[in-house]
């Protein structure tokens, strides 16, 4: 039976509940760490002095305050921590398809939870663009855990007004309004094109992440019989014969050219990417990223 329109949201607030729970232990016991290591700061400040003490690099000596004191001291620094990460979430009608529990959009949602927890545990702001062909809702970043709530309250409840889908546009509006470096997650299944452009400026520009999610239907159909698949976006409808292995074979040769096609894309605009997937746990996917962002930078 399917749930009523109020029922579904009655029910949002223990989903956005449940989804905090989840989120915070995952980023707290996981991640937290790997983001603070993957994303430094912007660079490092002095702190304070102490006594030097053996093994001490020689050139943190402060000259002048062991001159005053007739003993050595040695300046400690901070790291200037505070960052500010901006989540991109495709608003799209593609991002409603889910062949199993979950649709790319609820991926997508979790996803976000997890990072923006992070983040705000490492006391970095955080805010959310969500898009289509256009800008559906921007909530500037900001600290705090009742910032992720209205995050994840927006991400649950949101009735973008368009089906349709530009990245290009969702970055534009990024890199015209954001002059101070961000980390930037494009959260997306990529249905959409003429979006390099406006890849490759941000990637100079900030921290800046592809999350590419996927159905396990992206990739291959299963053995049926007639099946009518329509695009979300724009109505269009076609049929695949599924119960033939031939077409099953082609279909699926297809969709591994393309995607073999776009990962050379994106190797050559050398953009970050992590690959995930509706059908999949996302936790190995961010561990494995957290630490090759952690080696490379």
């Amino acid at each position: 039976m399917r749930l009523s329109e109020e029922n579904r949201r009655n029910e949002l607030p223990d989903t956005i509940r449940r989804i905090e729970i989840r989120s915070r232990r995952l980023a707290s016991e996981l991640f937290s760490g790997e983001y603070h290591s993957s994303f430094k700061g912007r660079g490092i400040e002095f702190s304070t002095v102490r006594e030097y003490q053996y093994g001490d690099d020689v050139r943190t000596i402060d000259w002048n305050t062991s001159a005053r004191k007739h003993e050595l001291y040695v300046k400690l620094f901070t790291e200037e921590r505070e960052r500010t990460m901006l989540l991109l979430v495709d608003g799209s009608a593609s991002m409603l398809f889910g062949s199993g529990q979950r649709s790319k959009r609820e991926l997508a949602a979790e996803i976000s939870a997890v990072l923006a927890f992070s983040a705000i545990q490492n006391n970095d702001k955080v805010g959310l663009l969500i898009f289509t062909d256009r800008v559906e809702v921007f909530i500037p970043p900001r600290k705090g855990r009742k910032q992720v709530l209205v995050i994840l309250d927006e991400l649950f409840r949101m009735k973008p007004r368009s089906r349709k889908t530009d990245i290009d546009a969702a970055l534009t509006f990024v890199s015209h309004m954001r002059k101070r470096q961000a980390i930037v997650f494009l959260i997306t299944d990529l249905i959409d094109s003429d979006y390099e452009r406006g890849m490759k400026l941000l990637n100079a520009r900030h921290d800046f992440v592809l999350m590419h999610i996927s159905d396990p239907l992206d990739r291959e159909l299963p053995v049926t019989g007639l099946i009518d698949i329509e695009d979300p976006e724009t109505g269009s409808r076609i049929t695949i014969d599924a119960g033939s292995r031939k077409a099953l074979e082609q279909y699926r040769e297809g969709q591994l050219r393309q995607a073999a096609e776009l990962r050379q894309r994106l190797l050559r605009m050398k953009i970050d990417t992590v690959r995930l997937d509706t059908g999949r746990s996302f936790i190995g996917e961010l561990n494995t990223f957290f630490r090759y962002r952690e080696r490379k930078y």
